[in-house]
């Protein structure tokens, strides 16, 4: 295993699981109580998301809404959609919160959390900025991305030249973001936060008893985006 760190993002390359397509096997899921049957099966997995669509984030610190473009990022949109509609982000805490961002994206049951790691997605060209609000997949280099995605809570610019690219924005409870625990500070080893590899290998075990006081994202609904004249 080894971490990636970078400005904004924390990614976790870990050495279970490989990048293959294969459902989980009997001994990853006998005890997985919170997935749905598409997490077990990434083959099912590969919809192309609506054009525009909007994911409704309700939270411990309140309700915000993404609205997601797939011409600003196919892949990342795609692969964004698909972990919605199976639940993916439902009961996953905001493990990294710094004054410039917040991550999240470690799956509540380590077994699942760990078989998504390394499904990778490829790069998007980077056709919107990482402005405040915009939120975009972490990555580790070329053609990692795979669940953590981050909010950028300030001005994050200078990392559309490091390959990061947004596929929505916040359009509303941009002031609920501002709201979600920091207390904790930088990930491990750099600042008192949690440390990734706890943090992939134990799930919301690890998250719930060493850092009590994280925001959760409680569930997150789909939904149509408005029309546009």
């Amino acid at each position: 295993m080894r971490y990636s760190i970078g400005p904004a993002l924390v990614v976790v390359l870990v050495g279970c699981g490989g990048g293959s397509d294969d459902e989980v096997g009997a001994s990853a899921t006998d005890s997985v109580t919170v997935a749905t049957p598409l997490l077990l099966n990434p083959r099912l997995m590969t919809e192309a998301s609506p054009g525009r669509f909007r994911a409704r984030f309700e939270t411990t610190a309140g309700v915000f809404v993404v609205d997601v473009h797939r011409d600003w990022a196919p892949r990342g949109a795609d692969r964004f959609y698909n972990l919605l509609r199976a639940g993916y982000y439902d009961s996953v805490y905001v493990h990294r919160v710094t004054r410039g961002l917040a991550q999240f994206g470690f799956y509540p049951d380590p077994r699942i959390n760990n078989f998504w790691l390394r499904r990778y997605i490829g790069d998007d060209p980077v056709t919107q900025s990482n402005t405040r609000g915009r939120i975009t997949f972490a990555h580790a280099g070329l053609n990692t991305r795979a669940t953590q995605v981050f909010l950028n809570r300030q001005d994050n610019s200078a990392l559309d030249a490091q390959g990061f690219a947004p596929f929505g924005e916040v359009v509303e409870g941009m002031d609920v973001t501002e709201r979600f625990y920091g207390g904790y500070g930088e990930l491990a080893p750099q600042g008192d936060g949690p440390d990734p590899g706890q943090a992939a290998f134990r799930g919301n075990e690890y998250l719930a008893e060493q850092f009590p006081e994280l925001t959760k994202i409680v569930q997150v609904t789909i939904e149509e985006a408005p029309v546009t004249p």
